[in-house]
């Protein structure tokens, strides 16, 4: 299957949807220091492009004509880290993947975002926008630690289908699932050559400290080191000194997000910092494009009653538990 990916940052979600064999053809971000990145680590061509220019979005995508259009809008606006606004302007990149994906009506999309979009207005009326184009939805808010990923990092994927039924990806999705979160040693084992680390909190009340032996806390977009009046926290471990704490280095954080070690990261630190903290983690992208082919090759049937995809949008995928309403709290 062919594949463009839309805001595609430094490219996660396209390497992860390589490692599955999707074929991605060509990306698009405005950002030029993550298409730089992008450009030093594909063969393919990141185009320097804004899709709010929806005609020239669209033009792109008729040089390649893809099957397959994915792309993780900003999310600042949903986010709990924000002000949680949508009338800020960047949650309205979501409105403009709509309507390109509408207009351009690929076999499948993949939308990603992070978990706090099941409550927008904005998700509710682009799902009406898909169901009108014709869409097949499924919505579910997938844990990275149990999809091959040292990391508790809970992301919302809708993944469209034209002229599918809603949720045929559900069942596939969870019976691929890892019966336990992974740790960084799990996947790591002692490369780091440390047992414990420093990652800020976003307040004191907080821990700072953690161990391989979990997953990692959400990479975000900044990596502070360790406060010289950090008093430990009740939750910090009891036999850490805090003189042997550092935080995790940039390439290391990159790890985490599970780009390999071949990957290049070039430029500012900053820059750095951000682009790997927004990117959507390479073997979550995987987990999602794998549940996709799967259902291609085997056309495995899942037929749920006919009617609109509301209230089923926003399905936890967890194990050992049952699937959750999104409306639910």
């Amino acid at each position: 299957m062919n594949c463009v990916d839309l805001f595609s940052g430094c490219g996660g979600l396209s390497l992860g949807f390589e490692k599955a064999g999707i074929n991605v053809l060509a990306a698009v971000d405005n950002w030029n220091k993550a298409a730089d990145v992008y450009n030093d680590n594909f063969s393919h061509r990141c185009y320097l492009h804004d899709i709010q220019d929806e005609k020239g979005t669209l033009a792109i995508l008729n040089q390649y004509m893809p099957e397959m259009i994915a792309g993780g809008p900003p999310c600042q606006d949903f986010s709990s880290a924000g002000k949680r606004d949508e009338s800020l302007g960047r949650a309205d990149m979501t409105y403009h993947f709509a309507n390109i994906i509408c207009a351009y009506k690929p076999k499948w999309f993949v939308m990603e975002n992070v978990e706090r979009i099941k409550k927008s207005q904005i998700l509710a009326n682009v799902v009406k926008q898909y169901e009108k184009a014709g869409y097949g939805l499924t919505a579910v808010i997938l844990s990275a630690e149990y999809c091959n990923t040292p990391q508790a990092r809970k992301r919302f994927f809708l993944i469209g289908g034209l002229g599918e039924k809603h949720n045929i990806l559900v069942s596939i999705l969870k019976s691929h699932l890892n019966n336990k979160p992974m740790t960084i040693r799990d996947y790591l084992g002692d490369t780091l050559g440390l047992d414990y680390y420093y990652r800020h909190p976003r307040n004191y009340s907080r821990r700072g400290i953690f161990s391989i032996d979990e997953p990692s806390p959400t990479i975000r977009g900044v990596n502070r080191p360790l406060p010289p009046g950090y008093k430990k926290h009740a939750g910090d471990p009891v036999s850490v000194t805090l003189a042997d704490i550092r935080p995790l280095t940039t390439v290391e954080r990159s790890y985490l997000q599970t780009f390999p070690k071949t990957f290049k990261f070039k430029g500012a630190k900053t820059n750095l910092e951000q682009m790997i903290g927004n990117a959507v983690p390479v073997n979550l992208a995987t987990f999602v494009a794998n549940a996709i082919l799967e259902y291609r090759t085997v056309n495995q049937i899942y037929m749920p009653k006919q009617q609109s995809l509301f209230p089923e949008l926003g399905q936890f995928i967890m194990p050992n538990k049952a699937l959750h309403n999104a409306n639910s709290t």
